[in-house]
């Protein structure tokens, strides 16, 4: 599959676009809750795929020191509520999935975008994600993200930008 992210409107130090969509267990959730904490919004294509699952199972896995980073994670897809759950319990994800079926928060961020596989262009989501700081502006944003090396890249930013 091919997916070039080169641009977003979003800027760093640009305020977090707002969300208000429900979470795995139906709960309408917003980026506000969070302030003053680290956030990882992170986009991915479809639930319990390889490249998503991968990504999932290795944030989940470092949860632990993202946590002690002052830091909470964010999975946003087009996936259902029912769909997030199922993943979510499947793979033990302890963090938050959030249910974009509408598109706003997608488009929002820039990530719904022309996709190749096979020779077939389509329309989805990239695979990116944004570290939101404490005051609820973008920090660091992340563009064709390696599903295995995510977790590891955001924790040495974290460090880096909380050192600051």
């Amino acid at each position: 599959m091919s997916v070039t992210m080169s641009q977003t409107s979003l800027q760093i130090g640009a305020p977090a676009p707002e969300l208000n969509i429900p979470d795995q267990t139906g709960t309408e959730r917003t980026l506000a809750e969070y302030r003053g904490r680290w956030v990882l919004l992170y986009f991915y294509p479809k639930d319990d795929t390889p490249g998503c699952t991968t990504e999932a199972c290795t944030l989940r896995d470092n949860l632990p020191k993202l946590q002690g980073l002052n830091a909470v994670v964010l999975g946003v897809s087009k996936d259902t509520v029912k769909s997030h759950a199922r993943f979510a319990e499947k793979y033990g994800l302890p963090f938050i999935l959030l249910a974009d079926e509408e598109l706003n928060v997608i488009k929002s961020y820039d990530v719904w975008q022309q996709k190749k596989f096979m020779g077939r262009e389509y329309m989805g989501v990239a695979r990116s994600s944004f570290l939101i700081d404490p005051e609820g502006k973008i920090a660091k944003i992340y563009f064709n993200v390696k599903p295995a090396e995510h977790a590891t890249q955001v924790m040495q930013d974290l460090e880096t930008l909380a050192a600051k």
